[in-house]
């Protein structure tokens, strides 16, 4: 029998806030009924996930580190982290796995500081501006990059 296939989801720092957290950037859903819909459609797509979250750079660093092995992909939201962390780069160069980058919002139609991704370089793909189906995308395109 194959080995299933297996991908993290991480979510960055204030996604635990969705729902109630600018709702006209961000959407109405909250981060519990994300990954509700990210479970369902990788149980259709025949493939396991983690889904993790973290306010802390560094706990999102460890995870990805520790990902090696075990995981055969990563679907990752930075959120603010996206703009700002060499930290998170850096962990996706070294462990090596693809990676797709995600958003819920679109990052080129909003403020200057946010239209720069530091770990855009670092993932085969980034899928931005679809709100929750951008994580579904993101799922999707980790499963055929696989």
């Amino acid at each position: 029998m194959a080995k299933k296939k297996r991908i993290l989801v991480l979510h960055g720092p204030n996604l635990n806030l969705l729902g109630r957290r600018q709702p006209e950037i961000y959407g109405r859903l909250t981060l519990e009924q994300i990954n509700r819909k990210i479970r369902a459609l990788a149980r259709e797509l025949g493939v396991e996930v983690e889904i993790r979250q973290s306010n802390n750079e560094g706990e999102l660093v460890g995870w990805i580190q520790e990902s090696s092995g075990r995981f055969g992909a990563i679907v990752i939201n930075a959120a603010a982290y996206t703009h700002s962390s060499v930290a998170l780069r850096d962990a996706l160069v070294a462990v090596g796995l693809p990676a797709v980058e995600v958003h819920i919002s679109n990052i080129y139609k909003r403020e200057d500081f946010r239209k720069r991704s530091l770990i855009a370089e670092a993932v085969v793909g980034q899928i931005a501006g679809f709100g929750v189906h951008s994580y579904l995308l993101g799922l999707r395109a980790a499963v055929e990059y696989l």
